[in-house]
């Protein structure tokens, strides 16, 4: 069976419940309860053998690594990265510079050959009709 990786906003944003309920298919999810080494060499291991890399991003982002690890993917494993944002999570939404700024890059994933999606049903759509 297919697995998918569920990077992106973690900070207790619910996107991953949300989408998790609508997938066909096999998930890592990388949020743990306690960030160690350990869990972030089994996040490698996990982007490197997944069938697709997902990244979803909300306005409960507060770092912004997550966007790194979607670039570095597009440009790694284009055919494996899908990147998706959400303009609104829990009361909290980006305002219009940063949607602009993160419609880019989801433009940039989709020129470096990635998939650029604009909701979690467009994602788990995708995902389980494309493994």
């Amino acid at each position: 069976m297919a697995r998918i990786f569920l990077g992106g906003t973690c900070n207790n944003s619910t996107w991953r419940d949300d989408l998790i309920k609508k997938l066909e298919v096999d998930y890592f999810n990388p949020v743990v309860p306690d960030w160690t080494e350990e869990a972030y060499q089994q996040e490698l291991a996990e982007r490197e053998t997944c069938d697709k890399c997902l990244y979803v991003i909300t306005p409960k982002m507060t770092g912004v690594y997550s966007i790194a690890e979607v670039v570095d993917d597009s440009n790694k494993r284009p055919e494996k990265t899908v990147f998706c944002f959400i303009g609104f999570d829990q009361g909290l939404a980006f305002d219009k510079g940063q949607a602009k700024s993160l419609d880019k890059v989801g433009v940039m994933v989709e020129s470096n050959g990635g998939k650029y999606l604009k909701t979690l049903d467009q994602v788990a759509n995708y995902l389980n009709s494309s493994i």
